[in-house]
């Protein structure tokens, strides 16, 4: 028994800093949702019937990151008070004996302990990861971006957690796509490691033409960075459209050695939900309240009797 128990301390001495920050970019403009995105922040959108970026939250603090940085911008205060106090209505809520429902608001006050900072001026996911450089300090962090929704049944974040953990070095979350929509995506180039879901990145490349790919793996919006990443972006150059490409950064890094040097791929093969463009938003949507126990049930049988009628 002494043994063992001096074997777990030397493994977890082995291991690099607990990741307890998650960082999320939120100051975009949303304008593929023109005009609902007008006054309305794109992850605010609701998904069934919460809004996107609480789905994002409660990945964060379900994979023990109970301290959440949001980089916002100008129009973005609704946000903001969708995770604070809304006194009037939950006083509403209790004089009505509407239990679920209030024990439904309440939950996104107490998610996390959430904070909020500005990117002023939009240059990009690199500069926005950078704006939290203060904030996260010298520790690992998480970045999670609001398009992606991630199942809460696979558990990605926490597996990307721990291979930075054990390897120091930076982790992006990849998911294979068809070669012909890696234009979409930022492409990786990647060697094996022996894990059948972890490679090594050697290479990165932002949306590149399919025939150019490396390969068919795409960067999904998941990462878990080491802190040498800020000392890298202030270091990058705009690339693509002008912006401070985060994938740029991770290149560069990925040819580093020691410790923050090196990125590595968790190959995700799970459910994820797309809410980028509005095709892709209709569709999680639709899957997300097809699975729900309150919903699923009815939503799936006119959903039957609804395409039955449109026929061919």
């Amino acid at each position: 028994m002494t043994d063992l128990l001096q074997e777990q301390t030397s493994t977890e001495r082995s291991l690099g800093p607990v990741v307890t920050k998650a960082v999320i970019p939120a100051a975009g403009l949303g304008t593929r949702f023109l005009p609902a995105t007008k006054a309305t922040p794109k992850e605010m959108l609701p998904v069934v019937d919460k809004p996107a970026i609480q789905y994002v939250v409660e990945e964060a603090v379900a994979a023990g990151l109970s301290d959440v940085l949001v980089i916002t911008g100008r129009n973005k205060r609704s946000l903001e008070d969708h995770f604070d106090r809304a006194w009037e209505l939950e006083e509403v809520l209790q004089a009505k004996g509407d239990a679920s429902r209030l024990a439904r608001v309440q939950k996104s006050n107490v998610l996390a302990d959430m904070h909020y900072t500005r990117q002023g001026d939009p240059r990009g996911l690199g500069h926005a990861v950078l704006c939290a450089d203060k904030h996260v300090g010298d520790q690992p962090f998480a970045v999670l971006l609001g398009d992606d929704l991630i199942d809460e049944r696979d558990p990605l974040l926490v597996r990307m957690i721990g291979v930075q953990r054990r390897t120091r070095a930076n982790v992006v979350a990849l998911m294979e796509v068809p070669r012909e929509q890696v234009y979409l995506y930022g492409c990786a180039a990647v060697e094996e490691t022996g894990e059948e879901d972890v490679v090594r990145v050697t290479g990165m490349v932002e949306k590149p033409d399919p025939a150019d790919a490396p390969s068919n793996l795409a960067v999904i919006g998941r990462y878990v960075l080491h802190p040498r990443i800020f000392e890298v972006l202030r270091k990058t150059d705009p690339g693509r459209g002008g912006e401070i490409q985060i994938t740029d950064a991770l290149q560069t890094i990925a040819q580093e050695d020691g410790e923050g040097g090196g990125v590595y791929g968790v190959v995700f093969r799970g459910r994820r939900y797309d809410t980028g463009d509005r095709l892709d938003y209709l569709k999680a949507v639709v899957q997300l309240a097809s699975e729900r126990a309150d919903l699923g049930p009815d939503f799936r049988a006119w959903l039957r009797a609804y395409v039955g009628a449109m026929g061919h």
